[in-house]
């Protein structure tokens, strides 16, 4: 073992501490020999660059003071709005956590509390230049709205400049001149810290106007099914097919979505198929998978007791009663007669029941009303008389119910057969609550493939996703719903329920998509990097705007909950009223960071 080998790799966040602190005693060594220049100043990891210039431009902009104190006072009135909505959602949320700690995700980890690509696990490293270009444009509109207020109301600035996190630009300031400020009314000082939420929240409504306008209005799904990846040792992967290619055809019949794919590969009679794909470095080709029936997935306390491990090799379904199988159609016929059946695997022989698996049935519903076990988990091979035997099988058969109707279920609990009289509720549901995707807490498939839900992105997005993709932007929610959709989106294998996060039209995922309309002459490279550019100013411009009205100091917010505390107080018969503003904003102010370290170290601590 040579000495690199023997080096444990290091966690992304550990390299970056470690930068930061190299980067803190180079500066140390810099500044005790006198080579930082007077507009630099160093505080730890923290450096702020100042300068002087840039007073005539905001001058020069300041002349229509009547316009930017209305934009202002526009700008105090949706930052009250925030401020005091933020401030009861954030409380309600940390009385909940204390109430009942939520198990900890991805989002409560130390590390994606930082906007840094590559380090944040939402932040991805493809697209970083386009969050460091959102992240500049915005604190350049923020700073600039704060110093543009200033010289309206005649407040001197004193200097303005970046603040980095070592060379990693992280915000900007603008410094006014005290004593100026200190003479400006308590309005001119309030428009004055508003201006730069007003700013960010103007610039996020620009950018999302223009992304899902003409710019996602341009975009379509390619044709055929996008993969996002292919599983270890399956047929498709052992092809060839990889993560940005495209298959548009089977056998030489066009396939456009992945029921199409299903279909023509059940149609297939022999076990090698010949399958037409569209890579993801713009060539075409075809190639031949050889199929056979591989478990990529399972759960655990499945009846077969198989639990997939990458490091163990593939686990390939050979036969079913003593009669090979080499397909999923193949598989099905075998099975089709047999609720429990005798599955020969690489990993050995198993007699299991084969149906859905059902993890979980709702309390007081029909179906568990008639016998069945909350639990539990049982596998259901019989609805009605119709032999089920995948999950897909088991919501085709309860979704043909009427309201009332009465329907038999035969179903294995710790191998015991199970017969259940159930009448469907007034919905036509009989309560099944949780299943395992896949036959009997097995998911078996004769391809492997991952595919890449395309056309549900680009609906999130406002975009036509094609059939079977949500439709969100004309149900009623409009462009306020599509904002939110998109603020979830780089989270949204946690937050909506999506397989995968959405950091934009990147790398092989471009392959997923086309252009056409007016904007399709810029082809599609050009577009992805506006929308990219598009979606990231507008997603980080809102969050800055979210978050400097949470009211709490050194924030605007907190800066503005002084000046309406001040108003509010100067008007009451008391004799210390700098204590009563004093209690106000301390006490608001220390139960924002309560409930702020409840919503990111609560589900750590507590759950």
């Amino acid at each position: 073992m040579t000495l690199l080998q023997s080096v444990p790799s290091l966690s992304p966040l550990t390299l970056v501490l470690g930068a930061v602190l190299v980067f803190m005693l180079l500066a140390l060594f810099l500044d005790s020999r006198g080579l930082i220049p007077d507009a630099v100043r160093i505080q730890g990891p923290l450096v702020t660059v100042h300068t002087k210039r840039g007073r005539a431009l905001l001058n020069w902009l300041a002349t229509p003071r009547r316009f930017w104190r209305a934009w202002s006072n526009v700008g105090v009135g949706i930052a009250l709005v925030v401020m005091f909505g933020t401030f009861l959602l954030l409380v309600w949320r940390g009385l909940t956590i204390l109430q009942d700690p939520p198990a900890p995700t991805a989002v409560n980890q130390p590390r994606n509390f930082l906007v840094i690509p590559g380090v944040n696990d939402f932040l991805p490293l493809s697209v970083a230049p386009e969050i460091v270009l959102g992240l500049l444009i915005g604190l350049v509109v923020h700073e600039g709205g704060h110093g543009l207020l200033c010289r309206v109301e005649r407040i001197d600035i004193e200097s303005m400049g970046l603040v980095l996190l070592t060379v990693l630009p992280i915000g900007a300031f603008v410094e006014p001149d005290e004593e100026s400020q200190r003479n400006a009314s308590r309005g001119a000082r309030t428009r004055m810290f508003a201006a730069g939420v007003t700013n960010n929240f103007a610039l996020a409504f620009v950018a999302f106007a223009l992304l899902f306008g003409p710019v996602v209005g341009a975009v379509s799904v390619a044709p055929g099914v996008a993969v996002y990846g292919t599983y270890d040792g399956s047929p498709a992967a052992d092809a060839g097919i990889g993560a940005g290619d495209r298959i548009v055809g089977v056998g030489g019949t066009p396939v456009g979505n992945n029921t199409e794919l299903q279909t023509a590969l059940a149609d297939a009679q022999s076990q090698s198929v010949s399958v037409q794909v569209d890579r993801a470095d713009g060539g075409n080709e075809t190639v031949a998978v050889n199929r056979s029936l591989v478990v990529l997935g399972s759960i655990q306390g499945n009846p077969a007791n198989l639990s997939v491990d990458p490091a163990e090799g593939p686990i390939r379904v050979l036969g079913v009663n003593g009669t090979s199988v080499r397909t999923m159609s193949e598989f099905r016929d075998a099975v089709a007669d047999r609720p429990v059946a005798e599955i020969r695997t690489s990993r050995g022989d198993t007699t299991i029941p084969v149906g859905a698996y059902v993890t979980s049935v709702a309390d007081d519903s029909p179906l568990h009303e008639a016998g069945a076990p909350n639990d539990t988990a049982f596998v259901v091979t019989d609805v009605g008389g119709e032999r089920v035997v995948s999950e897909s099988d088991l919501g085709r058969a309860l979704r043909g119910l009427e309201g009332g109707e009465q329907v038999t279920l035969t179903a294995y609990v710790d191998g015991e057969r199970r017969t259940w009289e159930v009448q469907a509720n007034e919905n036509g549901a009989v309560g099944v609550a949780g299943t395992f995707d896949g036959t009997s807490g097995l998911v078996v498939d004769d391809f492997g493939i991952n595919e890449y839900p395309a056309g549900a992105y680009l609906a999130l997005l406002g975009g036509d996703g094609g059939p079977g993709a949500p439709l969100v932007g004309g149900s009623g929610g409009g462009f306020l719903q599509l904002v939110v959709i998109s603020l979830l989106l780089p989270l949204a294998s946690v937050t909506i329920g999506l397989p995968y996060n959405f950091p934009g039209f990147t790398g092989e995922v471009t392959n997923f998509y086309t252009v056409a309309g007016p904007l399709g002459a810029f082809d599609g490279t050009p577009l992805f990097l506006l929308a990219n550019v598009l979606f990231w100013t507008a997603w980080i411009n809102l969050q800055l705007g979210l978050f400097n009205c949470i009211p709490g100091y050194p924030l605007d917010g907190g800066r503005i909950l002084r000046m309406v505390a001040e108003g509010v107080v100067s008007r009451l018969p008391v004799s210390d009223r700098y204590a009563l503003v004093r209690t106000i904003t301390t006490s608001i102010g220390l139960t924002m960071l309560v409930s702020l370290l409840l919503l990111l170290f609560g589900p750590q601590l507590l759950g």
